[in-house]
């Protein structure tokens, strides 16, 4: 088993989710966390949830679409223990949307929380992780990367570029003993999924319809994105990086019958 004893993580969006479960097991296996969140409240009451020592795990806020406020969370998350090992980028917007007729204003907001908050975050990160002889960071992508349904034409398109950020990334930091990696996730049941379903006018029970197409008979959990993501985040990978890992239930390409 993975182990990140004596590692800072942080991670953003994980006051719910996916996000929520990277943090919660990145904690089992000795890590110390911090939790952001949009909300103060919320990312503070997720940490508390997590662990009632606050020397452990601690929750720090941001709207990432803000720049100053990105790169000002950041520097809260390094002070927190004086740097950073570990930085997974979960954060998404998900906002639906169709290339011909989304909004200017909604492409602009996917793609500043989805690919620019990475890039910022990469950014703060790295100057904490040179000095303390390197580091790990996971991007917490979608196989939509590589082409989504028509309504997720924005968030589709931010998710590749994510992917080239990565590989790019990966490439010009290995010199420092920082690690770029991604995983491309799959539908994965979630709150927030839940939401998004009933948000689109999906019959309430949107959940057994899918599960019944799905080839394994049920939706990905956070839990299990987060054991891929601690093993990118650990020294498991220690000499893996530039990866992409596609959590899906059939190889991308394949003719599918689901």
């Amino acid at each position: 088993m993975a182990s990140l004893t004596g590692k800072t993580a942080l991670v953003t969006g994980a006051t719910s989710g996916i996000g929520f479960g990277i943090a919660s097991h990145f904690l089992s296996l000795g890590a110390s966390v911090v939790i952001h969140g949009r909300d103060q409240e919320a990312a503070s009451e997720a940490a508390a949830q997590l662990s009632a020592d606050s020397d452990r795990c601690t929750g720090v806020s941001a709207d990432l679409r803000d720049v100053g406020a990105c790169r000002a969370m950041m520097q809260a998350a390094i002070a927190w223990k004086g740097g950073l090992d570990v930085l997974v980028n979960n954060a998404g917007m998900v906002d639906r949307g169709y290339l011909e007729t989304a909004p200017v204003e909604l492409w602009d907001d996917i793609m500043a929380v989805n690919l620019r908050a990475p890039f910022i975050c990469l950014q703060e990160a790295v100057a904490s992780m040179k000095t303390r002889g390197g580091g790990s960071i996971v991007n917490i992508g979608s196989v939509n990367a590589y082409i989504g349904a028509p309504k997720l034409g924005p968030y589709s398109v931010s998710k590749g570029g994510l992917m080239t950020f990565s590989r790019n990334a990966a490439s010009a930091l290995n010199r420092y003993k920082i690690r770029v990696n991604q995983l491309n996730v799959g539908w994965t049941l979630t709150d927030g999924e839940d939401a998004v379903q009933k948000r689109q006018g999906t019959r309430p029970d949107w959940l057994a319809d899918a599960v019944a197409i799905m080839p394994f008979g049920r939706l990905l959990t956070p839990h299990e994105i987060a054991l891929a993501a601690a093993y990118f985040a650990s020294d498991d990978s220690a000499l893996i990086t530039g990866a992409v890992l596609d959590m899906e239930q059939a190889p991308l390409g394949a003719p599918a019958d689901w």
